[in-house]
Order: C-alpha cells, then structure tokens, then sequence
C-alpha cells in the first residue's frame, strides 16, 4: 500500500484541553488524557499526540510525568498574530505516548526536541 508523503499511522490526537484556573491541580487533565489513551488502546491506535508550546513547561512536565516525549519540534507552529506575516510564531513540540500496538516503539524518538520540521510537513 502507498501512502501519502503526510501519512500518520491511526493514531488518537488531543486537539485541544483546557482547564479553568479554578479547577487546576484537580488531576482533570490526567483523567481526560488517560481516558483518552484507554480508547485508544481498545481501538488498537498506535499512540496518542498532542501539541504544546515550547515555552509551556507545566504541560510539558505533565505529559512527560505520564510517559509522553517529544517525537518532533514545529518550528512557528503557533502564530499569535496571522495578520502581520513578517512575525515568526513560536514553536511546538509534537508530543507521543506509545500505545500498546506500539511494542517495538517505532512511533517515538530519542531527542524529538532537536528535530525540527516545517508546519506544512505537519498534517
């Protein structure tokens, strides 16, 4: 089979998870993450990605503390403004946790930091 040069493997991906700031440091986001993983693995998904800010370490500290690494760095992923094209944005670290399907962990990466690729490369 020939996939396209964009191809994921069927993966479970967090678009987006925010938690009111009166309800932080409640486990929310741990419990809606690790349901999610749990779907995931019932469904045979090879892992579960997300997206988060470079400069965002509390949500990177959370998601390494339950097993999830940096597979890439998106350079300029975030554009705070779209309207002024000659700002660079910031990037984000594409992060993975490996699934049960994924035995051999063919799916993550030593140093994803240090892998940089272009958001048009991100589908």
């Amino acid at each position: 089979m020939q996939y396209s040069e964009h191809y994921l493997p069927f993966h479970a991906h967090i678009t987006a998870l925010t938690v009111a700031p009166h309800a932080r440091r409640l486990g929310l986001a741990r419990t809606l993450s690790q349901s999610l993983e749990r779907s995931g693995d019932e469904y045979d998904v090879w892992f579960v990605d997300l997206y988060v800010r470079k400069s965002n370490m509390i949500a990177q500290a959370l998601y390494r503390g339950m097993g999830y690494s940096v597979y890439r760095r998106v350079v300029d992923y975030y554009s705070d403004d779209p309207t002024d094209s000659s700002k660079h944005g910031e990037d984000a670290f594409d992060m993975r946790k490996p699934l049960k399907r994924d035995k051999d962990l063919k799916h993550i990466r030593e140093n994803g930091e240090d892998f940089a690729v272009d958001p048009s490369d991100v589908w």
